[in-house]
């Protein structure tokens, strides 16, 4: 069985963001970056699954700038055995990433794609939906348990209720929760030979896919400061109070 694992590069969870002067984008000038956090969630279920000799090969693939390859480094580092970059400094949206996952799903034939929820960036949540519905295959989103089981996927999923198992037939798409693990640090011994393992450099282009923005960013900006909290005698103080604000 083969899993395929897309990665993205993102700012570093630990780092405080900042907007630019003009209020066009984030400023990424010397930022530490890093792989986005439910992706290191997603390498690290499939290395488990090959450790476990229910995965025979997984492989990395990432859409971005070429520092990316560093971010595939570290996938390689945890336990992948190869990576694909898809090379390009555009900012590309989740429809044309799952566009692109797509030509790659039909050149690699694997029986899982399985993939982070949502980057910490943008926050977008959309790309594992949209790879499996231009896939037509079955997908079990937000999966915090994943189980292999007579050629099937058992995901248990978090619902406001409590937690739901579905059974998906593979190939399946599936999109890893904060639960599902926690990732593993990579060795020294296991950073020096992921430097030996193959990355193939690719091109939208080779894909045939248009990556031109559908979407236009107007403005970017902080969320406003929280003012400083009051304290209130009693309830009827706290009641006049938010009558007086609108909020009653």
């Amino acid at each position: 069985m083969k899993i395929l694992i897309p990665v993205k590069r993102v700012v570093d969870a630990n780092v405080k963001v900042r907007v630019k002067p003009d209020k066009t984008s984030v400023d990424l000038a010397n930022v530490k970056m890093s792989m986005n956090p439910f992706c290191e969630i997603a390498v690290e279920e499939a290395v488990r699954l090959q450790e476990q000799g229910k995965a025979t090969e997984t492989v990395v693939v990432s859409v971005g700038p070429a520092q990316a390859q560093e971010t595939i480094r570290t996938a390689l580092a945890m336990g992948a055995d190869r990576g694909v970059l898809v090379q390009t400094d555009q900012a590309v949206e989740p429809l044309a990433v799952a566009k692109i996952l797509a030509k790659i799903v039909d050149e690699e034939k694997p029986d899982i794609v399985l993939l982070g929820k949502q980057a910490i960036d943008d926050d977008a949540n959309q790309t594992g939906q949209m790879l499996a519905a231009l896939l037509d295959w079955p997908q079990a989103a937000f999966a915090s348990k994943v189980e292999v089981k007579d050629g099937a996927l058992h995901v248990t999923r978090e619902i406001d209720g409590g937690l739901e198992t579905v059974e998906v037939k593979l190939p399946a798409v599936v999109t890893t929760d904060l639960r599902l693990n926690e990732p593993r640090y990579a060795s020294l011994p296991n950073i020096m030979k992921a430097k030996r393992k193959e990355i193939a450099m690719k091109a939208p282009g080779d894909y045939g896919v248009d990556i031109a923005p559908r979407l236009e960013v107007v403005k970017v900006a902080e969320p406003p400061k929280r003012e400083a909290g009051i304290k209130v005698e009693s309830v009827a103080d706290l009641v006049g109070k938010l009558k007086n604000a609108g909020v009653l």
